[in-house]
C-alpha cells in the first residue's frame, strides 16, 4: 500500500527527499522553473512539521557518470532559497552535508552510480535520512539508485504530494469508454511493450510523430528521408496485423526536405517522395482524429504529433489540443513534450489532468510497474 505523507511524522528526523528538478537550463540560468514549484507543497509540509534536515537528491540531463557543468543544479539550489525565502545549502559531496534545514546535493547522474543502481552507492545516499520521501514521479521508471535501491533502505518511506496526485489521476484500470489513446512518439522501440499494452487496453490508438513512419514503412510505403529505425519495422508490422482495427494512421502527412528552409508540401501519407521527410500530420489526418475524438469519453495523449518546436510544424499539435480542450471527456496528457506543448497555449486548465512525466505516465496507464513506486510499499 503506498503510504503518503499523511501517514509519517517528520518532527525532529532528518528527511531525503528525491525531487524532479530536472529543469531547462541555458548559461547557468533556469528556462523555466514549473518543476522547482510543483515541489514547494511536499518541501512546505515536511518543513512546516518541524523537520530536523531536509535533504533534497535530484538529477539534470544525461550527463552519463561523468561532471558536466552546466548540468549542475547549484543555480537550482539558488531558485530554491528564493522561493523558499532561506537559505538553502548546495553540497557535491555526501560525506560532509552543509547545517542549513534545506540542502540539495549535487546532480546525482553525475555519479555512475546512479543509473546503475549500485546498492552501495544507495547506502551512502541512506545515512542522509532517516525517511524517505519521493516526489520525483516523472523518473519512477526508472530503476536507477536514489529511485529503487535506496527507499528499500528505509522503514519509513512515503510519496510526496506530486506524486501522490499523478498516481491518483493516471489510474485507467476502468476508463469509460471509447477510450482513444493518442500517441506522438519520435521512437517505436522504447514504447514497444506499453504500445501493445494500450492496445489491450483502448478503442482506439491515434498515432502521429516520427513514430507513423515505422508503420508506414512496414505497409511498404515509400517513407523518404523520414526518421525511422529499421529494426522497429518487424515489430510495426506485427502490431498492425494483430490491433489493425484499433491503429489509426494518418491518412497524409506534411513535408519538406529540410526543417528550416525548404518549400512545404503535404502528400498523401503513401507518396512520400524519396528526397522529402515528414515533419508532422496533414489536415486530412486532423480532421479523421477529431472525428473519433469527439466521441470519446476518456483520451489520454502522450507525444506531440510533429515537430512542435519549429513552426508551422506545431499546427496538428496545437489543432488537437485546442480541440480536446473544448471536449467534456476525462482528458489526461501525458507530460514531457505535450505538456509543454499545453502550457505554450495557455489550455492546462482545461483538461483533466497534465502530468509531469511522459514515460513514466505512459508506463503507468499502460499497467506497467513503476520501480519508483513498487520500491515504497
Amino acid at each position: 500500500m503506498m503510504r503518503t505523507l499523511h501517514d509519517l511524522s517528520f518532527e525532529g528526523k532528518r528527511v531525503l527527499l528525491r525531487a524532479e528538478f530536472n529543469v531547462p537550463m541555458k548559461d547557468g540560468q533556469i528556462m523555466d522553473d514549473r518543476r522547482i514549484k510543483a515541489a514547494l507543497p511536499t518541501i512546505k509540509a515536511i518543513l512546516e512539521d518541524k523537520a530536523q534536515q531536509l535533504v533534497i537528491i535530484a538529477h539534470a540531463g544525461r550527463p552519463k557518470g561523468k561532471v558536466v557543468p552546466e548540468l549542475s543544479l547549484r543555480p537550482v539550489a539558488k531558485r530554491l532559497g528564493e522561493l523558499l525565502e532561506t537559505d538553502v545549502g548546495f553540497t557535491d559531496t555526501y560525506e560532509k552535508i552543509p547545517k542549513q534545514q534545506v540542502v540539495l546535493l549535487e546532480n546525482l547522474r553525475f555519479q555512475k552510480e546512479e543509473v546503475a543502481n549500485d546498492t552501495t552507492f544507495a547506502k551512502t545516499l541512506a545515512k542522509l535520512g532517516d525517511i524517505y520521501v519521493d516526489d520525483a514521479f516523472g523518473n519512477m521508471h526508472r530503476a536507477h539508485a536514489s529511485m529503487d535501491a535506496v527507499p528499500h533502505l528505509f522503514k519509513e518511506k512515503a510519496v510526496g504530494f506530486l506524486a501522490e496526485k499523478e498516481v491518483k489521476n493516471l489510474d485507467f484500470s476502468q476508463p469509460e469508454h471509447p477510450y482513444i489513446a493518442v500517441i506522438g512518439a519520435a521512437k517505436i522501440s522504447d514504447k514497444i511493450d506499453m504500445l501493445e499494452a494500450l492496445l489491450g487496453k483502448v478503442d482506439k490508438l491515434l498515432l502521429g510523430g516520427a513514430i507513423v513512419f515505422n508503420f508506414f514503412k512496414a505497409k511498404g510505403y515509400e517513407i523518404g528521408t523520414s526518421l525511422c529505425e529499421d529494426e522497429s519495422v518487424p515489430v510495426a508490422k506485427k502490431l498492425l496485423e494483430k490491433y489493425g482495427d484499433k491503429i489509426i494512421l494518418p491518412k497524409d502527412i506534411v513535408i519538406s526536405e529540410e526543417l528550416e528552409g525548404s518549400e512545404i508540401f503535404t502528400v498523401d501519407a503513401d507518396k512520400i517522395p524519396a528526397n522529402m521527410k515528414g515533419l508532422d500530420i496533414g489536415d486530412r489526418a486532423v480532421d479523421e482524429f477529431r472525428k473519433l475524438l469527439k466521441d470519446a469519453a476518456t483520451v489520454f495523449w502522450n507525444g506531440p504529433l510533429g515537430v512542435f518546436e519549429t513552426e508551422p510544424f506545431d499546427h496538428a499539435t496545437n489543432q488537437i489540443a485546442e480541440f480536446l480542450a473544448q471536449q467534456k471527456a476525462r482528458i489526461v496528457i501525458g507530460g514531457g513534450d505535450t505538456a509543454e506543448a499545453i502550457d505554450k497555449l495557455g489550455l492546462e486548465m482545461y483538461f483533466t489532468h497534465v502530468s509531469t512525466g511522459g514515460g513514466a505516465a505512459l508506463q503507468l496507464i499502460a499497467g506497467k510497474e513503476l520501480p519508483g513506486l513498487k520500491a515504497l510499499e
